[in-house]
C-alpha cells in the first residue's frame, strides 16, 4: 500500500494550499520541494529584520471575500496599498495612469483635458484592427505614454520589440480620470506581516515535507509512495518535453543593503525605458508596517532568457506556445486518474495569488468529491 495518499510536487502557494484542505479530511500529504525553502516564489527571507520578497514583489489583493477570510484565518495582514512609480530616464510618474500620470506628462489638470489628449493621440489607429501589442496600446492609451511607460519595460519583460509581440498581451490598460494611486481595485488588500513563508508554513502544518528534492530526478522512486500527484512545475517537463519545450521567461536578482532606513521612498520603482537593463526596484521595508531595522534592502529585477534546466518564473503567452500548451493539456487530461496539474507552470497561465488559492481550493474540493 502506499504510503500517502497525495504526492504534491511543489510547495509554493498552489501546492501548500491544495494541502492544507487535502489534510483537512483526513488525507496523507507528502509534499516535496526541490528548493531548500518552502513557499516557491513567495519565499519572504529575513535579511537585516526585514522581510525581503526573494522572487520578486508580491502584493495580496483580491476582491473575494472567501479567499480574504481563507487567509487571514491563517495570518495576520497588513494593510498595504500599492502605489508605484515609473522612473523614465529619470522623469517619475505615478502608476497606474491617472490624473497624476497625466498632469506629470502633459500637465493635464482636470480629466476633460486629459480625456481630449489621450483621444487625439488614439486617432492614428481609429478604425483599424491592433496586429501587435504596439498599436493595441496606442489604440488604448496614445503614443507618449506607450513610448515612455510602456514600450522600454514590455520590451524588457518579454525580450521581444513590441511590434513582435501579440496584441492579447495588453487586452486593456487602466486608465482614472482621477487622482488616485492605488494600483488595484480590489477592495481587499495587504501583505502577512511576518511574511508569506509564515503564510505557506501555516498551510503546511500537518503534511510531510521533503525539500531539496527533485521530483523529475527521483521519478520513479516518489511515484511508488502515493495513489495521486498534485503536480505544480511545468507541464511540459513531467512528460519530457515530448511535444517540445514551451517557452518561459525567468529572472534574476540583485539584492543590496544599504546604510539607510529610507532609500527609495515606495516600494516598488519600474524603470521604463529601454537602456536601463533591469524593470524594477524593490525597497522591501517600505511594505512592513512596522520595521526597527537601520538599514534597508533593495532588490533590482533584470529579465533574462530562458533555456531547459533553468528556472523559469512566467510562461510566455503566444498563439504558439498556446497552442503546444493544448496538446499537454489534452495528454493530461487523459491521465486524470492519477496526476493533476496546477499553479502557473502547470497551467501555463499568469496567476494572480487569489486566483491561485481559487484554483487550488476548487482543485482540493474536485479531488474529494470523486473519492
Amino acid at each position: 500500500m502506499p504510503l500517502y495518499d497525495y504526492l504534491i510536487v511543489g510547495s509554493g502557494l498552489f501546492g501548500a494550499t491544495v494541502a492544507h484542505e487535502l489534510l483537512k479530511h483526513g488525507k496523507r500529504c507528502l509534499v516535496v520541494e526541490k528548493r531548500g525553502h518552502v513557499g516557491g516564489n513567495i519565499f519572504t527571507k529575513e535579511l537585516e529584520g526585514i522581510h525581503v520578497h526573494q522572487y520578486g514583489a508580491h502584493i495580496f489583493h483580491t476582491k473575494y471575500e472567501d479567499v480574504w477570510k481563507f487567509v487571514t484565518s491563517l495570518v495576520h495582514f497588513d494593510s498595504y496599498i500599492n502605489s508605484p512609480i515609473a522612473n523614465y530616464k529619470g522623469a517619475l510618474f505615478n502608476l497606474p495612469f491617472n490624473m497624476n500620470t497625466f498632469y506629470q506628462m502633459w500637465g493635464c489638470a482636470t480629466p476633460i483635458e486629459a480625456e481630449r489628449k489621450i483621444e487625439s493621440q488614439r486617432r492614428e489607429l481609429l478604425g483599424k484592427t491592433p496586429q501587435n501589442l504596439e498599436e493595441q496600446a496606442i489604440a488604448l492609451v496614445g503614443r507618449d505614454i506607450y513610448q515612455k511607460l510602456i514600450k522600454g519595460y514590455t520590451e524588457k519583460q518579454w525580450g521581444r520589440d513590441c511590434k513582435d509581440l501579440p496584441a492579447s498581451i495588453i487586452k486593456r490598460l487602466p486608465v482614472r480620470y482621477t487622482y488616485d494611486n492605488n494600483y488595484f481595485n480590489d477592495p481587499y488588500q495587504g501583505i502577512p506581516t511576518n511574511g508569506y513563508t509564515d503564510l505557506v508554513i501555516k498551510l503546511l502544518h500537518g503534511s510531510e515535507v521533503l525539500l531539496n528534492t527533485d521530483f523529475i530526478k527521483r521519478r520513479n522512486e516518489l511515484l511508488n509512495l502515493a495513489d495521486q500527484i498534485v503536480y505544480t512545475g511545468q507541464i511540459d517537463e513531467y512528460y519530457d518535453y515530448c511535444f517540445g519545450s514551451l517557452e518561459y521567461r525567468r529572472v534574476s536578482f540583485q539584492h543590496k543593503i544599504f546604510n539607510t532606513e529610507n532609500f527609495q521612498g515606495v516600494a516598488v520603482i519600474n524603470y521604463t525605458d529601454r537602456e536601463t537593463p533591469y524593470t524594477r526596484s524593490i525597497e522591501h521595508r517600505q511594505f512592513m508596517r512596522q520595521c526597527s531595522a537601520k538599514k534597508t534592502v533593495v532588490s533590482y529585477e533584470y529579465p533574462e532568457s530562458w533555456a531547459i534546466g533553468e528556472e523559469p518564473y512566467y510562461p510566455i503567452s503566444d498563439d504558439k506556445n498556446n497552442e503546444l500548451y493544448k496538446r499537454y493539456r489534452q495528454l493530461a487530461d487523459s491521465n486524470q486518474d492519477k496526476v493533476f496539474f496546477g499553479g502557473r507552470l502547470g497551467s501555463y497561465q499568469y496567476f494572480n495569488m487569489d486566483q491561485v488559492i481559487l484554483s487550488a481550493l476548487n482543485l482540493a474540493k474536485q479531488l474529494l468529491n470523486k473519492e
